[in-house]
């Protein structure tokens, strides 16, 4: 007997740390290189995170990726590994999201991307299954453009984009809304995230003598293509994706964006929004939390899409906490389904309804058309 005692007491002490072991979540991004503008308003709203769920705690572990796609990859492997997390939030950026697929599902941990493609979700599979994103489709995002180009009077258009895996898969899904909207793509350019220079593309799109130029970049160096063409006396109609919504974006183009429309997530003009929209209380929700920790009118749509992995995860946690304890196998698995059983949350994006192939959850809820107006932001009934 005088063995089974110290036994027992283990055996309790055991129990009682995994019954309060708290909830881990690594986060990797762009906090600094070219998608910097991006990543800082995220790492901003992580500030801004549940620290409890489910009266249980939450610990946030951030990484900065500067950017690059190695970092991405070495910094996710080094939460699971070190860290133990239960989920990893990021990246920023496309490329880097993609490059973190393998990761995630080898050490069978769930992922919340906040970078746009629907490659990182899609097709699904048996890897794909561990992820899950915030941000809008391009799909969704291009129909909305092609759709404002028809209305417009465009006939004619002229795709610039990152030579990555954003500006393929803009390439790729705007051709398609092009098609149905019936609209002639005449120029097909790319550049990099990187580049100081896209005199030899502009002069290519100048000679194709478009209606309306296409943007497809993100952060600060999607203003480039857009300041060269005004400069060569390009007076067509331009077009950004949402991939631009920001400030910072604003200040690098100044007057040479003036006028550009964009389609973007509905918390970019909030307070614009009529008192029926479906997102406009849970979109004023985030922000009224980030500009009252970061100052007026410094809100972002990149970290509201952090904002709503957040969202995601105050709804599946204590779903798979009835099931698991953190920290192990059983609880990574759990809160997998729970994200994949996520109906009716009210983001500051849309609304999200995830399915088992469906690992975004936004419909057309989700997008609004805006038109840049003395270096603000306008809605587009």
């Amino acid at each position: 007997m005088k063995f089974f005692k110290p036994l027992v007491i283990a055996a309790l002490c055991a129990t009682a740390a995994a019954a309060w072991a708290d909830v881990n979540v690594g986060v990797t991004l762009s906090a600094t290189g070219p998608a910097a503008s991006l990543g800082i308003p995220e790492k901003n709203t992580i500030a801004l995170m549940p620290k409890t769920i489910g009266g249980q705690k939450i610990n946030y572990i951030v990484l900065d990726d500067a950017s690059d796609t190695t970092a991405a990859v070495a910094n996710t492997r080094k939460l699971i590994a070190e860290n133990k997390v239960d989920i990893v939030l990021g990246s920023t950026t496309t490329p880097n999201s993609l490059a973190m697929i393998d990761v995630v599902s080898e050490a069978k941990t769930p992922m919340i991307s906040i970078a746009a493609s629907a490659r990182i979700v899609e097709p699904m599979d048996a890897k794909k299954q561990w992820v899950f994103k915030t941000p809008q489709n391009d799909i969704m995002m291009s129909l909305a453009i092609a759709e404002h180009m028809a209305t417009s009077g465009v006939k004619t258009v002229a795709f610039i984009g990152f030579s990555d895996a954003y500006g393929e898969g803009w390439s790729q899904e705007f051709a398609k809304a092009a098609e149905l909207k019936k609209l002639k793509i005449v120029a097909n350019e790319r550049y990099a995230r990187t580049d100081t220079s896209v005199t030899g593309q502009a002069l290519k799109i100048m000679g194709a003598k478009a209606d309306a130029v296409l943007v497809a970049g993100s952060g600060t160096p999607a203003a480039l293509p857009q300041k060269t063409l005004k400069e060569r006396g390009y007076t067509g109609k331009m077009y950004q994706t949402h991939g631009v919504a920001n400030a910072d974006f604003l200040r690098v183009g100044g007057k040479d964006v003036e006028g550009t429309f964009l389609p973007a997530g509905p918390v970019l003009v909030a307070e614009q929004l009529p008192a029926s929209h479906p997102v406009k209380k849970s979109a004023m929700a985030y922000v009224t939390a980030y500009e009252g920790a970061n100052g007026k009118n410094t809100v972002s749509t990149f970290g509201a899409h952090a904002w709503d992995a957040g969202l995601l995860m105050t709804s599946a946690v204590p779903v798979a906490l009835k099931k698991a304890q953190p920290g192990t196998p059983e609880f990574r698995a759990a809160l997998r389904d729970a994200l994949e059983q996520v109906k009716d949350v009210a983001g500051a994006h849309g609304v999200f309804n995830m399915t088992a192939n469906d690992h975004l959850g936004l419909d057309q809820r989700a997008r609004v058309m805006v038109k840049i107006e003395n270096g603000a932001w306008k809605y587009q009934p």
